[in-house]
């Protein structure tokens, strides 16, 4: 097994006002030769966008984008006429492909924290698409809900790459295992909540480990606490 932690203090942040950000890897102004990508997965940003702020008109190509509100509401504008907001327990997946417009603004007088990842997608230059649907929050009580994957008609929304994205919640005292889908992948897994021990360490809340050359892995939650797992290729 490799392995390696990144605590959740060791992110690279920045504080715009309406925005406050964590970054996982080097995103913007912060840039840290050691935290460039993990395999095919190349942002995981936490950000917090305060109440009717947001990030105007901008583009994107070339890359699998996938927001997962935690608390609050984000509304979402596109060049391919896409207009609508999720929610928290809602999932938005995006593929930018040959280049779209959009923008993303928090609608709310309440603050909106939401995870944004960016995965380099498999094919370039496809068409450009736009998913979002409700997540069965009850899927993941003690089980490993699956968000993602490469798969058209899978379960959850599907992106131009071999890569999964799974959460799963787990009272306390509860184990479960990963099974890896291809030995070729590897696992960033970030705590969104709680206390697990994973591959031998404890981490804790947004502490997050990544392993590769390894089929299995065991999630042993110590309190109440919620994961989130994303399997990618480690070379694309």
């Amino acid at each position: 097994m490799n392995k390696i932690i990144h605590k959740a203090d060791s992110r690279g942040s920045a504080d715009h006002g309406w925005l406050k950000v964590n970054h996982s890897f080097s995103f913007a102004q912060w840039h840290n030769p050691d935290k460039i990508n993990f395999g095919a997965l190349r942002v995981l940003n936490d950000d917090t966008i305060a109440g009717k702020g947001g990030f105007g008109t901008h583009p994107h190509d070339n890359m699998e984008i996938i927001t997962i509100p935690l608390t609050g509401a984000l509304a979402h504008k596109d060049s391919m006429g896409n207009e609508g907001t999720i929610h928290a327990g809602e999932i938005q997946v995006m593929s930018a492909g040959s280049g779209v417009l959009h923008s993303e603004v928090n609608p709310t007088d309440e603050s909106t924290n939401l995870f944004q990842i960016w995965i380099f997608p498999n094919k370039k230059d496809v068409e450009p698409r736009y998913d979002q649907y409700k997540i069965d929050m009850a899927g993941m009580k003690n089980s490993f809900l699956q968000l993602v994957s490469p798969n058209q008609g899978d379960q959850g929304s599907w992106i131009h790459q071999n890569a999964y994205i799974h959460m799963a919640e787990l009272d306390n005292g509860t184990s479960l295992n990963y099974k890896m889908h291809d030995k070729n992948n590897g696992i960033y897994a970030i705590v969104v909540e709680g206390k697990i021990n994973i591959a031998d360490e404890e981490l804790s809340k947004r502490d997050a480990i990544g392993v590769w050359n390894e089929n299995e892995l065991t999630f042993a939650a110590q309190t109440k606490s919620k994961v989130m797992v994303l399997e990618v290729p480690m070379e694309f």
